[in-house]
């Protein structure tokens, strides 16, 4: 990251008020170099019957048996969505799979109060259940799917992944999950408003939406960041998952500290001329599907 963008994003600074947020997202949006003439975009595709079950799929003609990125965005369980118009986002996570060679599929699901756990897991596992029946007709190849969730997305990326009980068929049916500062231990996590709306009203009950155990015991190819400039709680989470993960495996999970960047920053930087977070999600995605390939999946 250029020096003059840091600068910016430091003075926002760590926690996550509307400043941070709306300057951010400004800031990108000024730079974002817009959608390819080459890219194809279907929109809202009904994947179940909630009316924010909607999903998008970006491709470009001649794509074939390509990896499919499925995109889930944050918000804090309660705000959100995968396009708004008039906005670049997300459609600039789309666009980077389809100039990629790949398929992207930005999705939408139900928010809380009104919808709490496990409802933003279940749209996932319905969403990952549509793919794998159509995306074919679009490029993709529905054995070479990884999922890709940012905040309270990661947040359902990771309960997918945990919790088998929502896998659209053993082993979950994806070749990796990317989790961008997401929150994996409902344990140890601060409670604050956004959790209460999900989890409900009484942190006591919380457990069984934990991560962290089944997280540890996949056997998923598994890619975690954490921003230079993200909030408390999600550097210790982070912290904690590390720990972890290395008394689990006595080794060091893929876990990339992204410096310069805050909480929203990464997914919003696709798209501009900042390409790392472009390069790190593409190489994961590569390497995942090889290795679920090498397995037998």
């Amino acid at each position: 990251m250029n020096r003059e963008l840091r600068t910016i994003l430091e003075g926002f600074g760590r926690e996550l008020s509307p400043e941070l947020i709306q300057g951010t997202n400004a800031l990108f949006a000024g730079l974002n170099l817009g959608i390819a003439p080459e890219t194809r975009i279907t929109r809202d595709i009904s994947y179940g019957d909630d009316p924010r079950n909607r999903l998008d799929v970006f491709t470009q003609d001649g794509t074939s048996g390509a990896p499919v990125l499925i995109f889930v965005h944050g918000g804090g369980f309660v705000m959100g969505d995968k396009h708004s118009e008039g906005s670049a986002f997300y459609s600039n996570f789309g666009d980077f799979a389809a100039r990629r060679g790949m398929v992207g599929v930005p999705i939408t699901y139900r928010l809380a109060p009104a919808n709490r756990f496990p409802s933003g897991v279940e749209d996932l596992a319905n969403a990952i259940r549509w793919v794998k029946a159509n995306i074919a007709d679009y490029g993709g190849d529905p054995s070479k799917i990884v999922l890709v969730g940012q905040s309270a997305g990661a947040v359902h990326v990771a309960g997918y992944v945990a919790h088998k009980a929502w896998h659209v068929e053993p082993g979950g049916g994806i070749a990796g999950a990317q989790m961008f500062s997401g929150m994996f231990d409902t344990l140890t996590v601060i409670p604050n408003g956004f959790h209460i709306a999900y989890y409900g009203d009484d942190p006591k009950g919380w457990g069984r939406a934990s991560c962290m155990a089944g997280l540890l015991n996949t056997d998923i190819p598994l890619c975690f960041t954490l921003s230079e400039l993200d909030p408390e709680d999600f550097q210790k989470q982070a912290a904690q998952l590390v720990g972890a993960w290395g008394v689990a495996h006595a080794a060091y999970p893929e876990m990339h500290l992204i410096t310069g960047h805050n909480h929203v920053s990464p997914i919003l930087s696709i798209g501009s001329s900042e390409r790392e977070i472009e390069r790190l999600v593409a190489g994961f995605a590569l390497r995942a599907i090889r290795r679920s390939a090498a397995a037998g999946k």
